[in-house]
C-alpha cells in the first residue's frame, strides 16, 4: 500500500458505511472468532469498539478516521507504542496480526488491541502523582532515543492561526461576539508566540500529545495509557500540564510530585514551565475548531449540541479572554 491519506467513505459521514456487521466482519477478516457482540465505546474522532471473541477475551478495534492520516504516521504511531511496550512501559499497543498491525477493511484502516481495564486517575495522592511522573518520564527517555518523520510538529503559532480561521470563516459565532473573537485570538496568538520567542530552543521530542486524564487507565499497579492517536513531536511540558487540575496553589504541589516522579528517569527543563498557559490557551481555541471541522459528522451535533448556540460561545469568548490576562501571570514554579 501507498504511503497516501487512506481514505474510505465520504467525509461529511465518514463511519456511516460502519455497521456492526462490519465491524464483525472486519475482525473476523483479522482472524477472531467473533460472537457478536459488539459495545461502541466514547470516541468520536475514531471509532472504538468492544468486540466478544468465543472462548477468548473481548478484543478493542479502533476504526481511524478515513482520510486522517497517511499510513506511515499511523504505522509510526503503532511503532512507538510498541517501542514503549518493548521498554516494560505501561502503554496499551496494538496486536500484531500476521506481522501487520494496521489492516484496511472496506476502506476502513483498523487496529485490534487487548482489552485493558481500569478506572479514571483521580492523582489525589503525591504518592499516585509521583508514580505517574515517574511513568511520564519513562515514556519521555524513550521518545527521546528515536524520533517521528510523518506524525505532526507542535507548531503553536501556526495552530492557533488555523484554529481561529477555522472558526471565523464558519457561521458558528453570533454576530455580536465576531470582533471580539478576533480581537481577543490576535492576542492570544501574539501572546503564544511570545512566549515560545522568551523561553528560546526548546527540545522536541516524541511525546503523547494528549495526555490528559481521559487517555489513562489506572490498576493497583499504576498507570497505563490506552490511546496514541495524537503523538507527535513536542515539548515535553506538552505531556506534564494537561494533568494539572485546581487552583494555583494545588496545580504547584500537583506538579512538583509529578516532576518529582518523572526526574528520576529523565530530565526536565523547568524553563518549559513558562509555557503552560500559552499551550492552554492553543488548547482551548484548537478544542473549538476541532468540533467546528467535525460538524458535518453526524456524530458530533449529537454529542455536543450545545455547540451551535450562542451561550456556548459567550463563554468560550470569555474563558479566552481569561487565559489571555492568564498569559501576563507569573508562570507555575516549583
Amino acid at each position: 500500500m501507498t504511503d497516501q491519506v487512506i481514505s474510505g467513505a465520504p467525509d461529511e459521514t465518514p463511519y456511516a458505511r460502519l455497521t456492526p456487521d462490519t465491524v464483525v466482519h472486519a475482525v473476523e477478516q483479522a482472524g477472531f472468532l467473533a460472537d457478536g457482540r459488539v459495545l461502541a465505546l466514547n470516541s468520536y474522532e475514531n471509532r472504538v469498539y468492544q468486540v466478544g471473541i468465543d472462548d477468548a477475551p473481548p478484543v478493542i478495534v479502533k476504526f481511524y478516521r478515513p482520510g486522517r492520516w497517511t499510513r506511515q504516521a499511523i504505522l509510526e504511531e503503532h511503532q512507538f507504542a510498541l517501542d514503549l511496550a518493548s521498554a516494560d512501559i505501561p502503554v496499551v499497543a496494538p496486536l500484531l496480526i500476521q506481522g501487520e498491525s494496521l489492516l484496511v477493511y472496506e476502506g476502513y484502516p483498523f487496529a485490534v488491541y487487548p482489552r485493558r481495564g481500569g478506572r479514571w486517575p483521580d492523582l489525589d495522592s503525591a504518592e499516585d502523582r509521583v508514580l505517574m511522573g515517574r511513568f511520564l518520564g519513562r515514556l519521555h527517555g524513550r521518545g527521546r532515543a528515536g524520533h517521528f518523520t510523518d506524525r505532526p510538529r507542535l507548531e503553536p503559532a501556526s495552530w492557533a492561526a488555523q484554529s481561529s480561521a477555522t472558526v471565523l470563516k464558519g457561521d458558528w459565532l453570533p454576530d455580536y461576539q465576531v470582533d471580539r473573537y478576533r480581537e481577543v485570538t490576535e492576542q492570544l496568538m501574539d501572546g503564544i508566540a511570545a512566549a515560545f520567542e522568551a523561553v528560546g530552543p526548546i527540545g522536541r521530542l516524541r511525546i503523547h500529545g494528549d495526555c490528559h486524564r481521559g487517555n489513562i487507565l489506572w490498576t493497583e499497579t499504576g498507570p497505563h495509557f490506552v490511546d496514541l492517536d495524537d503523538c507527535m513531536t513536542g515539548p515535553a511540558v506538552q505531556d506534564v500540564w494537561m494533568l494539572l487540575a485546581g487552583q494555583h496553589e494545588e496545580r504547584r504541589s500537583q506538579l512538583r510530585d509529578l516532576l518529582e516522579g518523572y526526574e528520576q528517569f529523565a530530565e526536565f527543563d523547568r524553563i518549559e514551565l513558562a509555557l503552560i498557559e500559552p499551550l492552554r490557551a492553543l488548547r482551548m481555541m484548537h478544542y473549538a475548531a476541532w468540533l467546528a471541522r467535525r460538524w458535518s459528522d453526524p456524530a458530533f451535533p449529537k454529542a455536543f449540541p450545545w455547540f451551535a448556540g450562542p451561550r456556548y460561545w459567550d463563554d468560550h469568548v470569555r474563558e479566552l479572554t481569561e487565559q489571555l490576562a492568564a498569559l501576563d501571570e507569573p508562570a507555575l514554579r516549583v
